[in-house]
């Protein structure tokens, strides 16, 4: 999206001054989480020797859903000489905080229910308690805590919100939607050659067919065109669908990774309905910080790894804590989950082997979390819901964070997290981020909840956070699938990757995925 359409859309929105009142103006914060240290990688800022040393069996660069689950596997399996150094930012992507006491995501806020392809993710909840009894049954039970209530979605069109996040509200869209949903549970059941589904979680777990591999030469739109998927209403709640797991419109997106996003999810529960997810109202941290609580005797480093040699005994590892000293920590092993533009400026070998035009292209996210004094009055037709999408809009909708609170009434204050992804040009989006003002950048994060909501609502605005991820998840784009990141799962020696950016989608899963692997490769060498 080019800058002068950013700024001309911001412009026309409602004024800052309309939150609040004059005399209690609503505080602001910006967080732009790993944005300095990340331009000191890139800019090849000099660091100071290191001020003492450190030694471990394992070592694991970064705390976001990787890194906690390959130290959850070494934890559960026994290894206690491990180090987690926590790099910028605690808990990545699934990271949380608080306004007026309310708990809210400022990143990933729910998980599917997962099915027995992904087995560890099923024991992950069954240790933090989430999943009852045993985790290979086919629908287990889950707690009722985490399950989202009713009514979980809805969505804004014609002025009137309706159920579900698939308008129908025509007999055309309702025609579109139906002819859609039935090719969708056509490719869920699909097996390859190899007698794998077509598409499943994890990403190794998927058929390698290669009839349905092929998928991944085209992009998703083209797929919907050849397959007369082009209803309006359809394909703008398809864009949404890319945007929001995958941060671009259909039209940059693999077809094998769009068919992925409806395809995939098969989880069961025994005590709830098929398309269920689970989520708290921090999001996932409320996974992360379980993760955390199970690492028993793993040492915690503030500060992130800024510099990485492997040799034939080992890896030494510079790592620059929060108050600007250095520290040499030496591994025998180590466990680098953290996002490839990052890891290959520590890492020379890396560097080599996966050249900057071959990293996969990264998406920005804005999220805000807005703190309101009560909840704002509501257009016609679907009550609030847990997630909010407006169908005309220009981001992602917006969340409620105490949503599995109001199973008796509703709380004095709430706080809606609204999300923005998906723009045409991910580097232009990224600039204009980085550039903005305060107040233009929350013109642009409550675009959708002015348009839910009348002139009114933004004197219930208390506070609002404001959280930049310029490189907030990878994009599946057409190639993906062989694209030269995917290589890294086959490198040997003492350092592994451990991220989703190796899987190239974006996921809970994917993340666990790697670290879990990563943590028995490790496992396996000792």
């Amino acid at each position: 999206m080019k800058r002068r359409r950013f700024l001309t859309a911001a412009a026309s929105l409602p004024l800052l001054a309309a939150c609040g009142d004059a005399r209690t103006p609503p505080t602001i914060t910006v967080l732009r989480p790993g944005m300095r240290e990340g331009h000191a990688l890139r800019d090849a800022v000099a660091v100071p020797p290191p001020s003492g040393e450190l030694r471990c069996a394992v070592a694991i660069l970064g705390s976001g859903v990787a890194g906690l689950s390959a130290a959850w596997r070494l934890a559960r399996e026994g290894q206690r000489d491990v180090v987690l150094v926590d790099g910028p930012e605690p808990d990545g992507n699934a990271a949380a905080g608080a306004l007026g006491g309310l708990a809210c995501p400022r990143g990933a806020h729910y998980l599917p229910l997962p099915g027995r392809d992904a087995m560890h993710v099923r024991e992950m909840l069954a240790d933090l308690g989430v999943l009852r009894g045993d985790p290979r049954d086919a629908a287990p039970e889950y707690d009722e805590q985490a399950l989202v209530h009713p009514a979980a979605e809805r969505t804004l069109a014609g002025g009137i919100w309706h159920e579900g996040l698939l308008p129908r509200s025509t007999v055309d869209d309702a025609a579109a939607a139906d002819r859609f949903e039935a090719a969708m549970r056509d490719w869920a059941a699909r097996r390859g050659a190899d007698g794998l589904f077509a598409f499943t979680v994890p990403l190794a777990a998927c058929s390698r067919d290669a009839a349905l591999r092929a998928l991944d030469r085209v992009s998703f739109a083209a797929w919907l065109d050849a397959q007369s998927h082009r209803h309006p209403a359809l394909r703008r709640y398809i864009d949404y669908a890319m945007r929001d797991d995958y941060g671009a419109p259909a039209g940059a997106i693999s077809a094998w990774a769009g068919l992925h996003y409806f395809c995939s999810r098969r989880g069961e529960a025994r005590n709830a309905e098929a398309g269920t997810v689970l989520t708290w109202p921090q999001g996932l941290s409320a996974l992360t910080g379980g993760l955390r609580r199970k690492l028993g005797a793993t040492r915690t480093l503030a500060g992130h790894a800024v510099q990485l040699r492997a040799g034939r005994s080992g890896v030494n590892i510079t790592v620059l804590a929060p108050d600007g000293r250095s520290l040499l920590l030496q591994a025998g092993h180590a466990i680098c989950a953290m996002p490839l533009h990052v890891a290959r400026r520590i890492d020379p070998e890396l560097a080599v082997a996966l050249t900057r035009e071959a990293l996969p292209p990264t998406a920005p996210w804005l999220v805000a979390n807005v703190l309101l004094d009560g909840f704002p009055h509501e257009r016609a037709g679907v009550d609030l819901a847990w997630d909010n999408v407006v169908h005309d809009g220009r981001g992602l909708g917006y969340v409620v964070a105490t949503h599995q609170l109001t199973r008796v009434a509703r709380p004095p204050a709430t706080v809606f997290t609204a999300y923005q992804s998906g723009w045409t040009s991910a580097d232009e989006a990224r600039r204009w981020l980085a550039s903005a003002d305060d107040a233009a950048l929350l013109e642009l994060a409550l675009a959708d909840l002015d348009l839910a909501y009348d002139g009114r609502w933004r004197r219930r605005i208390r506070a609002v956070e404001l959280v930049l991820r310029a490189h907030a998840m990878a994009i599946p784009q057409p190639g993906f699938i062989d694209a030269p990141a995917r290589a890294l799962c086959d490198r040997d020696g003492r350092v592994l990757h451990a991220h989703a950016d190796v899987s190239g989608l974006s996921l809970f899963e994917e993340a666990a995925w790697w670290g879990d692997r990563a943590a028995r490769m490790v496992l396996g060498r000792h």
